[in-house]
């Protein structure tokens, strides 16, 4: 699974292009669950685009949550889909790689990000936007499970498998893997792999229309072999971007950061990631934090 793997990690203070309340750090505020039940040791993130394309990354960690944004941290236009493929770092600096789909010219870019920790301050010091690939019309949802792609577009779930010809980095053509029900998935994100051979699968989990919270389990060998559960089913429905994370001294739970396009977040914690069952998900409502930007499952 793919994260931000830098010194963001901790709470840090950002000066971006007409905000400076990036790196605040506020108590995550309970409405009607208790947040106690989310270990102090879990944190899950995720990338957002504001409307003039400043990048935003959503925090919750430990019992609080934080708004990152960095300086020069910039894109022209706001993604229909976004999916992070690579990252690393140190204290003082970091690399990221990135997927985002077009929202009008149906072409899939790669975006490289380098930056620095220059005066107690992140600065994002090198940016490039490169054309990727096209036929990407209409995505809604991007999720890496390298060397695969998944994307959702209309009612269909597709694959690319990430190659190298001739030593480039390359998308082969999709495979479609369904052509109806996906209309009706609104997240979706990679968890993990699992098993082993023509057994393997790609599990994946995400929220749909109908309020469900639900995993799939996409075959490695014969992707249009798919199996799902229902994790839940309901309350889900409101949530345009759903993304998971860790936890440091749960290695087998995983918290759940939900965000809707109104900025109300809810968080969750799974003590069993493996084990196909909801009914032990605890957690809830953080009220409206304002997280408003356009955010993408992590």
């Amino acid at each position: 699974m793919h994260k931000f793997i830098v010194a963001a990690a901790r709470t840090l203070t950002a000066v971006a292009t007409g905000l400076t309340v990036t790196g605040v750090v506020v108590p995550a505020r309970p409405a009607s669950a208790a947040l106690s039940d989310v270990p102090s040791d879990c944190r899950v993130s995720t990338a957002a685009y504001r409307s003039d394309g400043q990048r935003l990354t959503y925090v919750y960690s430990g019992g609080e949550t934080s708004t990152n944004a960095y300086a020069n941290d910039i894109l022209s236009w706001v993604p229909s889909a976004h999916q992070q493929i690579g990252a690393s770092g140190d204290d003082t600096s970091f690399r990221s790689t990135e997927y985002a789909a077009h929202p009008t010219d149906g072409r899939l870019y790669k975006l490289s990000r380098q930056g620095e920790l220059i005066d107690g301050n992140w600065h994002v010091t090198s940016w490039s936007t490169s054309h990727f690939a096209i036929g990407f019309a209409n995505t809604r949802i991007l999720a890496s499970a390298s060397p695969y792609l998944y994307r959702v577009a209309g009612r269909s779930l597709y694959r690319y498998t990430e190659t190298y010809v001739d030593g480039v980095f390359t998308l082969s053509p999709p495979v479609q893997l369904a052509s109806t029900g996906w209309d009706a998935v609104n997240t979706l994100t990679y968890e993990r792999s699992g098993g082993t051979g023509s057994a393997a699968v790609d599990v994946l989990i995400g929220t749909k229309s109908n309020g469900e919270l639900k995993e799939w389990r996409v075959n490695r060998a014969t992707p249009t072999t798919i199996t799902s559960k229902v994790l839940r089913t309901s309350g889900w429905a409101p949530f345009t971007s759903l993304s998971t994370g860790y936890c440091d001294a749960h290695p087998n739970g995983r918290p759940l950061l939900a965000i809707t396009a109104a900025g109300t977040a809810s968080v969750h914690f799974d003590a069993n990631k493996t084990d196909g069952v909801g009914t032990d998900i605890k957690g809830g409502s953080l009220g409206s934090l304002g997280w408003t930007a356009k955010a993408y499952g992590q």
